[in-house]
């Protein structure tokens, strides 16, 4: 079953790339990072071209929660402890700032994309989770920003209360998406053009489709949600991927207000969305690691919908569908400068599950990178990092986690030699 998002909207179709083409960047993937950027370069007036292997917007972007918002969970005093003040202050200030930059996009082309805005929260119904709640309050308070303690949640269960975040947002994705593509000129797009090679063409780069067309560019932007080229960079071993399940629920009754999300695993997420008239409930939840055989898909599907059945009893499933998503192992996002090995190449991956604010971030950061105006933010992201982690039980998390990524993602990509890449 397709996603709410994929049933609701009509989208034109794009060509496929059959002849060699040139232009300043080349970005591969035509998902919400990759049309974002192309917005960017567009109003700049650089000229780009996106190649995307199915079609735009059919992928993780189309099976999204929609969620326009900085609260990426109990975070902020993880960033606080493990990278410092800094570093938090920065991913915060980058998240804000995306959501109003996507209002502003939204109203300045008028796209219809049934922006809401939501306040946001995480809640508990855990004792031991509700201290790490007021502590993540007492965190962002510290930061500056308003954060908030609630208690009464207008959920249908009790819960010990939440920590709320004022002016988030919810919108339909998929319909943004198809705005910002529609706003700049259609041969910058061509769907069912997969990339097979991205290689050094003196003074830029060649990149090719499975077909053998060619685009020539002095920029590359790997947008592809997971990295297509394996080595250098080697992101198959800094990330793991994950998968959730969500459902759109005709309730037969009204519905709350908000976004919510639980603290602890099991995840479970709540918002809502209008269509045709109706709000319907999206629960969405179930999480596990891709790759784990020992997951039922049916079992991920029914335990949400035995779960809303419990809350509203005359409840109508009317869609079901899945999203996989990369995390990096210390929970920051690859932004930036694909390798030292490969100037004017750059990647945006790993987002968490937070991708609605993250590609804009993404997409903001490597196309002040293109134009040579280095956000002060960028640095948090940067791609090729490697800093000491002053969190040691987050070190040994992530020593675990390396070894997982190891055994369970997959090399996805052709894999260029290391001693060719010296010699490009």
């Amino acid at each position: 079953m397709n996603s709410l998002w994929i049933e609701t909207t009509e989208k034109k179709a794009y060509p496929k790339l059959e002849k060699n083409v040139s232009c300043d960047v080349c970005i591969i993937g035509g998902g919400i990072t990759g049309l974002t950027l192309g917005y960017l370069l567009f109003k700049k007036g650089i000229s780009f071209k996106i190649l995307e292997r199915n079609e735009i917007c059919s992928g993780v972007t189309a099976n999204t929660t929609g969620k326009l918002t900085s609260q990426h969970g109990l975070f902020y005093n993880y960033l606080v402890t493990t990278f410092g003040k800094d570093t938090a202050l920065k991913y915060l200030h980058s998240n804000e700032d995306a959501i109003v930059q996507i209002k502003n996009i939204i109203d300045n082309e008028k796209i219809d994309c049934d922006f809401e805005w939501q306040d946001s929260f995480v809640y508990t119904n855990d004792e031991k989770e509700l201290e790490k709640i007021k502590l993540e309050v007492k965190t962002l308070n510290e930061l500056d920003f308003p954060a908030y303690f609630k208690e009464d949640l207008p959920l249908p269960f009790k819960t010990l209360g939440g920590i709320g975040f004022p002016k988030q947002a919810q919108f339909h994705a998929r319909k943004y998406c198809l705005g910002l593509a529609s706003s700049f000129k259609a041969d910058s797009i061509y769907e069912h053009s997969k990339v097979v090679d991205v290689e050094k063409n003196n003074n830029g780069y060649k990149t090719t489709c499975e077909n053998g067309c060619e685009v020539s560019s002095k920029f590359v932007v790997v947008a592809s949600h997971y990295p297509i080229l394996n080595f250098p960079g080697f992101y198959f071993l800094k990330m793991y991927q994950d998968k959730s399940y969500i459902i759109a629920v005709d309730t037969k009754t009204d519905v709350f207000k908000g976004m919510y999300i639980t603290s602890n695993t099991p995840v479970t997420s709540f918002r809502t969305a209008i269509v045709n008239g109706k709000r319907l409930l999206l629960v969405g939840g179930s999480d596990h690691k891709t790759g784990d055989t020992s997951v039922d898909i049916a079992s991920s599907y029914s335990n949400l919908e035995n779960f809303v059945k419990t809350l509203y009893p005359e409840a109508e499933i009317l869609y079901r569908w899945s999203t996989e998503d990369c995390i990096t192992l210390d929970k920051l996002p690859y932004i930036g400068c694909f390798s030292k090995f490969l100037p004017n190449v750059y990647v945006a991956t790993g987002f968490k599950k937070w991708g609605m604010t993250t590609s804009y971030v993404a997409a903001n950061s490597i196309f002040h990178e293109i134009i040579g105006n280095s956000l002060e933010y960028s640095s948090i992201y940067r791609a090729t990092r490697f800093s000491p982690i002053k969190n040691g039980d987050e070190m040994a998390n992530m020593l675990k986690q390396t070894g997982y990524s190891l055994f369970i993602n997959k090399l996805k990509a052709p894999i260029i030699p290391y001693e060719e890449l010296k010699s490009r």
